[in-house]
């Protein structure tokens, strides 16, 4: 299980980066040479980020990408939700069928409340909380790190 997946942390990154650089804009291959992420990998997840609605890109000599909205504004759950659509610890899955002890089984009940739990954190997290390195849940910890990348 993946809380994190690789799309998700890129994107995070990205948009870290950008809201780091305070310029009109910030081209791709400065991307991809400061943050060490394939060129094919940072193209698609800059043109998703684009189509929703977290970028704003122009073309041409200058041209790259900018925030549509504040850093305060972009949660991780907005990307987790473009990503990877949401966030599942257990899918109560027996044998490729669901599970039919799903309504009356303690554990599930257990690990749906896990998930709010978590989601209710992630949903502390921002571009800017993440980039001035002050988050809520770790605020003695300095840089934050996801799944042992950098994410900031």
């Amino acid at each position: 299980m993946k809380l994190i997946t690789r799309n998700t942390d890129y994107a995070m990154r990205a948009l870290c980066h950008i809201a780091k650089q305070r310029k009109e804009s910030v081209s791709a291959a400065e991307m991809v040479a400061a943050l060490k992420i394939p060129r094919p990998f940072l193209r698609k997840i800059l043109q998703t980020l684009s189509s929703e609605g977290l970028l704003r890109s122009t073309k041409g000599q200058g041209g790259g990408f900018a925030l549509s909205r504040s850093p305060q504004k972009i949660l991780l759950t907005d990307l987790i939700r473009i990503f990877q659509n949401t966030i599942q610890l257990n899918e109560c899955v027996f044998k490729k069928k669901l599970c039919p002890n799903r309504n009356n089984c303690a554990l599930k009940k257990e690990i749906d409340a896990i998930e709010q739990d978590v989601l209710k954190r992630l949903r502390g997290i921002s571009i800017a909380s993440l980039g001035n390195g002050h988050h809520p849940a770790r605020s003695n910890q300095g840089k934050c790190h996801v799944h042992h990348s950098s994410v900031c």
